[in-house]
């Protein structure tokens, strides 16, 4: 990352990425697809009703993975091999902790939380199962997220690429198996994709004990105090922005919850592509990690101002394609997703098209964040993104509760779009400063 055009190293670094969430957003859309089919509309809003305690959990992973990761990119792109084994030996020993921990706490909170969400009693008991299951799970996709951000900071994207493929092949099948063929309902679904991080977890292990670089010591497992600090760090501001992130978007759940089960099924069966619209923008976020990280270690700025030139650019343009995509066969796509009565079906795809139709127009807003929050996070910044996940949690819970009194339900679909906006502002003037201290601080010479 520390050599080359910018442009081509920043678009092949996430373009397997790219793919592999394709293909971990494939088992989550078959998911919804064989629950929404075969066990209908109210299994469907269970699955819904269930998302943002999930996401909660999952965005926690993620952040203290990718903040993990940062400083061993940083390690990586200075040259300091030792360092490196001793970063990635004290993150496993973090990660086993927080895993534990996030496992014991999100199984008391499941029935409190799905409560407190005011859950409608036709489907709490479906919702609440399935958290059960996924949280479960929770050791693994700690462990999964961690190995693949091990080796992104390293510049590997092809191997969680691969390991993504397997998982997604392992949890159709296993949906199909155990959804239709045991009849084991929302709990099959739920097993099937605990089962297939389980996969990929052991297909990201097996190619880490290949790279040299990271063959661990005993030694490296050793507690450090000063590393250790410095990982939660960089860790913690991630995963408490993607928590109130989360916290938000329960509080949107809240007042969906509230329009009956029609409206949750239509809501959910668009935020199941949720993830298909930011499929390229946080590929393009794992890319500017690794980028800014290993360019800020071997002390090139400008190198980072062009390759934030260039990552905007292209983020853009995709987004533009996959909004023109979604608008354009939109309504087949979410056909998919829906089952019951000719007039449950109506009604429920003409909530969650006008939904995917407002966020696919202003998709861009969405790749900007996560461009420039990842550059942000490279360089070694985790706070000014968890502001702006603070502001992402006041914009969408205020356009939630407030917007729909004016407007009515519509205003609910409102609420993802400001969020972006409030947080763009943040990030785009923070990253405008950051810049500025480093070229100050390097004398204003081009390296």
């Amino acid at each position: 990352m520390t050599e080359g055009k910018p442009l081509k190293l920043i678009f092949s670094f996430a373009l397997p990425l790219m793919i592999g969430n394709v293909f971990q957003q494939l088992y989550t859309v078959v998911d919804t697809m064989v629950v929404g089919q075969v066990l209908g509309v109210n299994a469907l809003a269970a699955l819904g009703a269930s998302d943002w305690l999930n996401w909660m959990m999952l965005s926690v992973i993620q952040g203290f993975a990718q903040g993990f990761s940062i400083l061993m990119a940083q390690e990586f792109g200075a040259g300091h091999e030792r360092r490196l084994r001793k970063v990635v030996g004290n993150a496993i020993g973090l990660s086993a902790v927080c895993a534990a921990v996030l496992l014991v706490f999100g199984e008391v909170i499941i029935y409190p939380v799905l409560e407190l969400l005011q859950t409608p009693d036709a489907i709490i008991g479906q919702s609440a199962l399935y958290l059960r299951i996924m949280f479960a799970g929770i050791p693994v996709v700690m462990a999964y997220n961690l190995l693949a951000s091990i080796l992104r900071a390293l510049g590997d994207g092809k191997a969680p690429l691969h390991a993504m493929i397997v998982a997604a092949v392992i949890n159709i099948v296993l949906d199909l198996l155990f959804v239709i063929g045991f009849r084991w309902g929302i709990a099959g679904a739920a097993a099937a994709t605990v089962i297939a991080q389980f996969s990929s977890s052991i297909y990201c292990y097996m190619h880490i004990r290949k790279i040299k670089v990271l063959s661990l010591a005993r030694e490296d497992f050793l507690w450090e105090k000063d590393l250790d600090w410095k990982l939660i760090v960089l860790g913690l501001p991630m995963a408490f922005q993607n928590a109130i992130i989360s916290v938000g978007g329960m509080i949107v759940q809240t007042v969906v919850n509230g329009f009956g089960v029609i409206f949750i099924a239509g809501f959910t069966a668009t935020n199941k592509l949720y993830g298909v619209l930011e499929v390229a923008a946080t590929s393009y976020g794992y890319a500017m990690i690794t980028y800014a990280g290993q360019n800020l270690g071997a002390g090139k700025i400008d190198r980072i101002k062009k390759g934030m030139k260039s990552a905007l650019f292209t983020a853009i343009i995709t987004a533009a394609m996959i909004a023109a995509c979604m608008l354009s066969f939109g309504r087949e796509i979410l056909r998919c997703f829906i089952s019951g009565t000719p007039e449950e079906v109506e009604m429920t795809m003409t909530i969650a098209y006008h939904y995917l139709a407002v966020m696919s127009i202003c998709l861009p807003i969405l790749y900007i964040l996560h461009v420039v929050r990842s550059a942000l996070q490279g360089m070694g910044d985790t706070l000014l993104p968890m502001v702006s996940g603070i502001v992402e949690f006041i914009m969408r819970t205020g356009t939630a509760v407030l917007l729909p009194i004016a407007i009515g339900e519509e205003g609910i679909f409102y609420a993802e779009i400001l969020a972006w906006m409030g947080a763009d502002v943040i990030l785009v003037s923070s990253y405008w400063v950051r810049m500025k201290k480093l070229e100050y601080r390097n004398g204003g010479n081009e390296n």
